[in-house]
Parts: C-alpha cells; sequence; structure tokens
C-alpha cells in the first residue's frame, strides 16, 4: 500500500513540474504594452558627440530649444557643436500605468556621436502611436562600455551610441485599458493550437465553474466573469490554474547566416543514408611582368596567370537509425560528424527525400 501511495505522490509531483499555468500560455485580451518613441538631444558629451557639419539637424535642434528658452541665435550662425548628440528615445508603456509612475528609456545615437557616455538627456516628450505625449524623458544616459582613440589607434568594449535612462520618463498619461467586454473576457493563446485550447477551457469549466468558458477557435477563448471589483479576483484565479499544454508541431528551425541549427522534441527521423562531401574551388592568380627584348622597341606588359584548383572531399555513405525521440535524432546526426554549415544542406535533403518528419524554418 505504501510503494502505491509513492508511486502514485511521484506521479502527482512529475505532473505538476511538467504542468504550466495559463498565464504563461495566454493572456487578457486588451491587457498590452504601448510603444512610445521620442526625439531628442543628448549633452555634457566628452567631445564624441556629432559632426555638426554632418548632421545639420542637430544644430537645427539645439538653436529651435535655444529659442524656446530666450536665447535668439543671430542669422547665419554656425554652430560647431561636439558635445551634442541627436538621440531617439525608445521606452515601452506597461498596461495600467498611472500619471507620475517611472519606467525605462533607451536613447539611441541617430547622428555620427562616437559615444553618449557621461551624457544627459534633455526632456524629451514621448508620443504614442495616435500622436499623443504619454510620458516626458530626461535623465543621465548610463552605457555599458567604453572606448578610447587616440594617433590613429582606437579601443572600444561594448556599444557606446546606445544608453539607457532608468526610470528616465515619467507617465504623464494613463492609456485606458478594459478588462473584457460585457459580462466576458477574453483569453488569447500565445501561439494557435486547438489542443491547448480546449485545455485550458476544461481547466476553468472544472476548476473555476461549469460551462463559464468556451474556446471560439484555436487562439481566443471567451470566459463569463463577474463585473465590479471581483473581476481582478476572478483572473487571478484563472491565471493560476494549471495545464498539460499540447506538444507543439515538430519544427527545425535554421539560421543560415550563423550556421545554427535548433530542433524541438517533436522531431522524429525515418531509416535514411547520407554522404555529404565538401566541393572546394580554389582560383589563384600570379602576376607577372613581360619584358620585350632589347632593341625591339616593345612595351611592358602586365601578365596575369590563373590557376583553378577543385578538390572534392570523400564522402563517406552513412546509415541513420530511425529516431523517434530528440535525443536519438541528435546522436543520429552527430554520427555523420557534419559540421552546424553541412546541416543545412543535409536537413533540407532529408526533409525533401521524406526522412525528417519536421517543418523546416530559414531565419
Amino acid at each position: 500500500m505504501k510503494r502505491m501511495l509513492a508511486g502514485v505522490l511521484l506521479m502527482l509531483v512529475s505532473w505538476s513540474v511538467h504542468a504550466d499555468r495559463i498565464k504563461d500560455v495566454a493572456s487578457i485580451q486588451g491587457v498590452r504594452d504601448n510603444q512610445l518613441l521620442g526625439y531628442g538631444l543628448v549633452v555634457g558629451l566628452d567631445g564624441s558627440g556629432d559632426q555638426t557639419t554632418q548632421t545639420p539637424f542637430t544644430v537645427q535642434s539645439i538653436i529651435s530649444m535655444l529659442s524656446q528658452l530666450g536665447v535668439n541665435m543671430p542669422q547665419g550662425t554656425a554652430l560647431q557643436l561636439k558635445n551634442v548628440a541627436a538621440v531617439v528615445v525608445t521606452a515601452t508603456l506597461p498596461p495600467f500605468s498611472k500619471p507620475g509612475q517611472t519606467i525605462d528609456v533607451t536613447a539611441s545615437s541617430i547622428g555620427n556621436a562616437k559615444s553618449l557616455r557621461g551624457g544627459t538627456l534633455l526632456m524629451t516628450p514621448l508620443k504614442g502611436a495616435d500622436g499623443q505625449v504619454y510620458a516626458m524623458a530626461q535623465g543621465n544616459v548610463l552605457v555599458g562600455g567604453v572606448g578610447a582613440a587616440s594617433g590613429g589607434a582606437s579601443v572600444q568594449v561594448n556599444h557606446l551610441s546606445v544608453g539607457r535612462v532608468p526610470a528616465g520618463a515619467t507617465v504623464e498619461r494613463a492609456v485606458p485599458t478594459v478588462l473584457g467586454q460585457g459580462e466576458y473576457i477574453h483569453l488569447e493563446l500565445n501561439s494557435n493550437d486547438f489542443t491547448t485550447a480546449t485545455r485550458v477551457v476544461d481547466a476553468i469549466n472544472a476548476q473555476i465553474a461549469p460551462d463559464i468558458a468556451v474556446a471560439q477557435d484555436g487562439r481566443m477563448i471567451e470566459v463569463r466573469a463577474p463585473q465590479g471589483s471581483g473581476r481582478v479576483a476572478f483572473i487571478s484565479r484563472i491565471e493560476n490554474l494549471d495545464i498539460n499544454p499540447a506538444q507543439g508541431v515538430a519544427k527545425v528551425i535554421i539560421n543560415a547566416r550563423t550556421g545554427s541549427v535548433v530542433m524541438n522534441q517533436a522531431v522524429t527521423l525515418d531509416n535514411c543514408a547520407v554522404a555529404h562531401g565538401n566541393l572546394t574551388v580554389v582560383i589563384n592568380t600570379d602576376t607577372t611582368v613581360s619584358q620585350p627584348n632589347a632593341r625591339s622597341e616593345g612595351t611592358t606588359e602586365k601578365v596575369d596567370k590563373t590557376t583553378i584548383d577543385v578538390k572534392s572531399d570523400k564522402g563517406q555513405l552513412v546509415e541513420l537509425p530511425r529516431g523517434v525521440s530528440l535525443s536519438e535524432v541528435v546522436k543520429a546526426l552527430n554520427s555523420m560528424g557534419a559540421t552546424p554549415q553541412d546541416l543545412l544542406a543535409i536537413l533540407q535533403a532529408m526533409k525533401s527525400a521524406g526522412a525528417l518528419h519536421a517543418e523546416l524554418e530559414v531565419i
């Protein structure tokens, strides 16, 4: 009896470890971030700002700012500034943000400034997609890098033309966020999956109340919720329900630029044989000078001699056994001794031959 109870407890612990909460696989419709954007100036740089002869918009911005502060520049004045940089300021406004709260901002140089290190971002209005100002940003810019240059030599660590201002923007306007419409709220799955949607509906109906959740499609779930102050507590209960999401579609992600190959656990492999050999073409050009004979009235000519060498590596035929788990597929691919760059071509050929059961996505 004790052994049976221990086995049941082990199964329950294993299920809870692999289960996800609804908040991990879905979000509440309407509860979303909003992107903010602004144009500003960073001042106080140590000679690493924009070269104003090549970035006239920086000078125009300075003149406009000074005029608003009561400083009128004479016509035709050519400003030679080295301590100012024009930047684009971006921020993310979280849902339910209220006026007076602060958010982080990022300042990115749009001119030819060498570094934003040590600069101060001047007051910058941040606008949303509707053109309204939702926050004001200002503060010292933190740059996670350092650089130095002298006599034509330079050393740089990390990126210097982008900086961050922690809590650098103050929210001035709230974005209205509605938790559902009428008596319903809507859950949106992060990825379209009918099985996961069905399991979410079953979990809500079984643990909250019967027949209050209905799946409208593979992504949207409609839930009948109480109105008023009780809706927040109701959503909290739903978010913390445990479910077992369905296994995703078998997929292999290939990054052709870096040679990275990533596959999920649903990838399987049929019996197949693979032979892969690299073809190398080497072209060498030697330049020689042809001198004319004495008193031949000829001219000295440059002669190019080109040699082409083609080499083909010996490709050994390797039989790959059927693999029904990710570890077996990885072992089979490693047995070929192919490099990541070789796997790009091999996986595509295996997919065309029907031996690889997965979607190929090239990024």
